[in-house]
């Protein structure tokens, strides 16, 4: 703890840096996920394809993961928001789907009843039925986030895992605390909030 009464203003800096990389990737997650949720929904042929897809690279290992990455992306930030996004799909693909499934048919049909159009349903009926369990796998996707910034540290991006990594290499175990306690504290506020904000969509 010494070092984080000692250093506050440089671990704010670590952790804001922290918060832009899963804010950046959970953004750029959420603007191809969803879409490809509602594709998958609609057309029923590319499910298996895509969800096989993102499946696998949800399976790679992060080190692996940002090996094949820093070819394309460059050491740095950018490759942990590239590497936040691949393993962010899955999750927020699958929970947009399953939200709109779960749209019952009746309210469906009393959509297109007054005359809605088929994307006037998606966006003002199926859309907001949905989106508790949509917003369900952005959270557990933001949680994730956080963890694999961390691991990106390694790679020159910056955040709280760089004091984790400064620990481990010099066997200071009060880096590797003053690191490991706000990348916990981000995570539980990270999950609070949008755990807050799916009951409240719920009800």
């Amino acid at each position: 703890m010494s070092y984080l009464t000692a250093h506050p203003a440089g671990v704010l800096t670590l952790l804001l840096q922290h918060l832009l990389i899963v804010a950046s990737g959970l953004v750029l997650s959420v603007a191809i996920a969803i879409p490809l949720g509602v594709l998958v929904n609609r057309v029923r042929v590319l499910e298996l394809p895509v969800m096989l897809a993102t499946g696998l690279m949800y399976l790679i290992p992060s080190l692996a993961l940002f090996a094949f990455l820093i070819p394309f992306t460059g050491l740095g930030t950018r490759t942990a928001i590239a590497a936040q996004v691949v393993y962010s799909l899955l999750v927020i693909v699958r929970n947009t789907a399953a939200g709109l499934r779960a749209v019952p048919d009746s309210v469906q049909e009393a959509a297109t009843g007054t005359g809605l159009t088929a994307i006037q349903r998606l966006w003002l009926v199926e859309f907001p039925m949905a989106l508790p369990i949509i917003l369900g796998g952005v959270r557990v996707a933001a949680v994730m986030g956080v963890g694999i910034a961390s691991v990106a540290a390694y790679v020159g991006a910056g955040g709280l895992g760089t004091l984790v990594f400064r620990g481990i290499a010099t066997v200071d175990g009060d880096l590797i605390l003053a690191g490991t306690l706000p990348i916990v504290a981000l995570a539980l506020s990270i999950d609070a909030v949008l755990r807050m904000a799916e009951s409240s969509l719920s009800r």
